[in-house]
């Protein structure tokens, strides 16, 4: 593999840290900036919002651009949101740097895996964007615990700080070592795009996204008030845990596209929705005690994000057989609802903290995860009508 697919990973961890390092850091910023548990945890939100945004209209709009081009371009921005965030006076100026980075965010994952199969032959694609997105599963498991204890211990700008130079060693790897000629498919326009968004079957997978991830976050955002405030843990352990919550995840990654690939898409998600359900369920009433909360953490990574591979293979047979000109665009759409998701049930969570306690995120999370599974019910009975082709 090439080394400039490393740059690719590098800048993946980078901005997969930055967006998931918040969710240990929502204490410590409402503590400092004088505003509530909510209030930060709106941070997630507006955040995701922006990939949001940023990955079907930014994709656009830069589509005729040079691909080398707009990556240099998205990590600078990249590295001037973190920067921001770092000398952030104050709450606004914070939300500003969080959406900033977002846009960055979006349109890094939309191109960035055309780019890794660019740098490679035919028959090493799939390989390529897998390296690739390693830099993501990497963050959840090294990148957002050591950003949260960096946070708690020398200040959560800081975390920020660190963040920003990782950008810019990305950066520099990219400009050096990806090629400047890299191939460059035909634009999808917003028009295209806002075709794959009407077609009925691919709104009802991205339903199914958006919702299964709210129920997840509407409950994650505040893992870490609930495992200080209601499980007793110190801030240190808490770094530990999401240590080990990360190792979960990554996990859990590998076993779900392996159950999505002997199962079938749907199948996997049965099972994948099932359990997240349950163990949310679970944590309402393990969270009081510190083993079994430790013991809940575990099983909940593992199904956490466990339905990535289906989600992305399911919405991919649908488009090809749908839409089969804009199968990417599809593909980045859902994308854009796994962060919609998170940002609605980040400010979800924050209203049901203010209104009804920490420990009602949990059990409403779960039954919002179990809305996705009735969706995916109703997707795989119209597949049943309609075989969707492998």
């Amino acid at each position: 593999m090439p080394i400039a697919l490393f740059a690719l990973t590098l800048s993946a961890f980078a901005i997969g840290t930055t967006e998931f390092v918040i969710v240990g850091l929502v204490p410590t910023i409402a503590l400092d900036l004088g505003v509530s548990l909510p209030s930060a945890g709106l941070l997630v939100s507006l955040y995701a919002l922006g990939v949001a945004v940023g990955a079907p209209v930014l994709t656009a709009l830069t589509g005729r651009w040079n691909r080398k081009l707009v990556l240099l371009s998205l990590m600078a921005l990249f590295i001037l949101g973190n920067v921001l965030a770092w000398m952030a006076p104050n709450y606004g100026s914070l939300i500003t740097a969080r959406i900033l980075t977002g846009l960055a965010h979006g349109v890094f994952f939309s191109i960035g895996s055309t780019i890794a199969t660019s740098l490679v032959a035919k028959d090493k694609e799939a390989s390529a964007i897998a390296i690739m997105f390693t830099g993501l599963t990497v963050a959840l498991v090294t990148g957002v615990p050591l950003g949260t204890f960096i946070g708690q211990t020398y200040g959560w700008r800081a975390t920020f700080l660190i963040v920003a130079a990782l950008g810019a060693i990305a950066l520099v790897g990219s400009a050096l070592l990806v090629p400047k000629n890299l191939k460059q498919s035909v634009p999808a326009s917003l028009r295209e795009q806002l075709q794959v968004l009407t077609h009925p079957r691919l709104l009802l997978v991205y339903a199914m996204t958006a919702i299964g991830y709210g129920g997840t976050f509407t409950a994650f955002t505040y893992l870490t008030p609930i495992l200080e405030d209601v499980t007793g843990f110190a801030s240190g352990m808490v770094s530990l845990l999401l240590l080990v919550y990360g190792v979960s995840v990554a996990t859990g990654n590998i076993w779900g596209g392996k159950l999505a690939d002997r199962l079938g898409p749907t199948s996997a998600l049965y099972i994948i929705f099932g359990g997240l359900a349950a163990i949310m369920f679970a944590l309402t009433f393990s969270a009081h005690y510190p083993i079994a909360a430790v013991i809940t953490l575990l099983v909940w990574g593992a199904f956490a994000f466990g339905n990535v591979p289906g989600l992305q293979v399911y919405v991919v047979q649908l488009a090809e057989r749908y839409t089969p000109h804009s199968v990417d665009v599809a593909s980045g759409l859902n994308i854009a609802a796994f962060n919609i998701g998170i940002a609605g049930g980040a400010w979800l969570g924050g209203h049901i903290v203010e209104d009804m306690g920490l420990m009602s995120t949990p059990w409403i999370g779960g039954l919002i995860v179990l809305s996705a599974l009735m969706l995916t019910r109703i997707s795989a009975s119209l597949d049943n009508r309609s075989p969707v082709p492998a």
